[in-house]
């Protein structure tokens, strides 16, 4: 889910659970979200910025957001479903787009502060994984079993493509965890089995890239540098210096899986299971790691405008590296 790591899938089981108990799981993921009393402390999958504004998703359709970088946060007012959101991403300040289980797609232009359903499939939870927006208007979805849905118009309309087979497949059915772009537009995807996905052509058509690893690939980033780094399951990490061509694997000096890359004032930092957090500096080759004390399962990391990092977890919004 959820950006489907490890933490995705034990929010798959709460969700799943906590939707029984309440009726048929459909119909409970198709109602407007809940007002919780502490949002914050929701489980939150992905975060982005709006402007000066963040804006944070999780579990049961919480939508948060902090116009003070961070210190206080209210919950939106209104979202439309109550299933779970896995990412979120904003063309501008006012206009954004989550995503999330039975293949939401809700959108937004007031900056979070409402939100819209685009598309909902209530016969099957197929869900979406992660949203990229290139434009207000052009933006790519994709999710499990190689799902993958565009539109031209702000998402008004949502149309599938058919993803190519990877190599040695008969069938085109990698889950497809996280798109991404660099500086030129070109676009890259995160998958199963150290495979990347990339297209220069908006989407249009796809090509299979393998990094060298074995393991699933949650998370990617592209740095000013032109550098592309990918990483995900057990810390597996894996750079490229030409466009995705070629691939080499970076040793961050640990062993648990990767959930965030993101790039800072002066170089890359991750975060991961087990409270990891790491960051490489601007120039540099070696990389320094710290572990929280508590072990959060943390899913993603927004920089301050002081240049240090929010944190986002299976308990909501963490204080401090």
């Amino acid at each position: 889910m959820i950006k489907m790591f490890v933490a995705g899938a034990a929010l798959c089981a709460s969700v799943a659970a906590f939707a029984q108990a309440q009726g048929a799981v459909a119909d409970w993921a198709a109602k407007p979200a809940h007002a919780w009393t502490a949002p914050r402390h929701m489980m939150l999958m992905d975060a982005a910025r709006a402007g000066s504004r963040i804006v944070a998703v999780g579990e049961h359709g919480v939508v948060v957001m902090s116009d003070d970088e961070g210190k206080t946060w209210r919950q939106s007012n209104h979202v439309p479903v109550s299933a779970t959101l896995s990412a979120v991403t904003f063309a501008d300040a006012q206009h954004g787009w989550t995503v999330g289980q039975w293949g939401v797609i809700l959108a937004t232009s007031d900056g979070g502060e409402t939100w819209q359903k685009q598309r909902i499939d209530l016969s099957v939870d197929q869900p979406l994984f992660s949203v990229l927006f290139t434009t207000a208007r052009d933006g790519i979805a994709v999710g499990l079993w190689s799902l993958m849905l565009v539109t031209h118009d702000g998402g008004k309309s949502w149309t599938k493509v058919s993803v190519p087979k990877p190599p040695g497949s008969g069938r085109a059915d990698r889950n497809l965890y996280h798109v991404f772009s660099d500086r030129h537009g070109v676009l890259y995807i995160d998958s199963e089995q150290g495979m990347v996905l990339k297209s220069t052509d908006g989407g249009a058509n796809w090509n299979y890239q393998a990094t060298g690893g074995k393991g699933t690939l949650w998370t990617g980033v592209a740095l000013p540098d032109g550098r592309i780094i990918v990483g995900g399951l057990l810390g597996g990490l894996y750079q490229s210096s030409d466009d995705g061509a070629t691939w080499t694997a970076l040793n961050a000096g640990t062993k648990s899986s990767i959930t965030d890359l993101l790039t800072t004032g002066n170089g890359l930092m991750g975060v991961g299971l087990d409270g990891l957090v790491f960051r490489q500096r601007e120039g540099s080759t070696s990389f320094e790691v710290q572990q929280r004390a508590d072990r959060a399962s943390l899913t993603a990391a927004v920089i301050d405008r002081t240049g240090k990092p929010l944190l986002f977890s299976q308990d909501g919004v963490l204080v401090g590296p």
